[in-house]
């Protein structure tokens, strides 16, 4: 995404469901009702122990075309564009975006419209923020950190540095301005 200055994001639609179960794995989902029916999944359901990787398997595999230009991760698809060879950024954009579509399109896999941003000069991605300056915190995230009670026990010291974890990327030689906080974390460590 490095350079890019126009950035969508997509949403795909209804995630596990969309993935076919095979054939001869349908019988193995099948469930009894109270009632005596029984059902069998003829698409992939949540909870099942491997869903979630064949899931992000099968969605990077069918946009693999478009993947200099539209990574994927899981249902998160982030379209990213420049202006290049005389075309403007949001021409190559639309190209990007119409591209991206007809993959989708063409192995039925469909965006939640309610779920997209198109177009921005920045977008979530992985709860941070990456836009044409690179990428940052997300501010709402750094305000809880900001207004997160004091810790008065062991228990609530682990809780904020397990929240203010979000930021090490972002706060140079966080390791060292983390030290005196982790400290009070050994057994014998006095609180004041």
């Amino acid at each position: 995404m490095a350079l890019s200055t126009i950035f969508s994001a997509l949403d795909l639609r209804d995630g596990f469901y969309q993935i076919l179960m095979r054939e001869s794995d349908i019988p193995l989902t099948a469930v009894s009702t109270p009632s005596g029916m029984i059902w069998e999944w003829l698409v992939m359901p949540q909870g099942l122990k491997n869903a979630p990787a064949t899931f992000n398997r099968c969605v990077t595999h069918l946009l693999r075309s478009v993947r200099s230009r539209a990574p994927s991760y899981f249902d998160d698809v982030f379209i990213h564009s420049r202006g290049v060879d005389g075309k403007s950024e949001v021409e190559m954009h639309k190209e990007h975006i119409r591209k991206s579509f007809a993959v989708m399109r063409k192995h039925k896999h469909y965006a939640n419209l309610k779920k997209r941003i198109f177009g921005a000069g920045e977008i979530p991605v992985l709860g941070c923020l990456v836009g044409k300056n690179g990428v940052r915190p997300d501010p709402g995230k750094v305000r809880v950190i900001n207004e997160w009670p004091s810790p008065s026990n062991v228990k609530e010291l682990r809780q904020f540095l397990g929240l203010a974890m979000y930021l090490y990327k972002y706060v140079s030689n966080y390791a060292g301005k983390d030290r005196p906080l982790s400290q009070l974390l050994k057994k014998d460590a006095a609180w004041v």
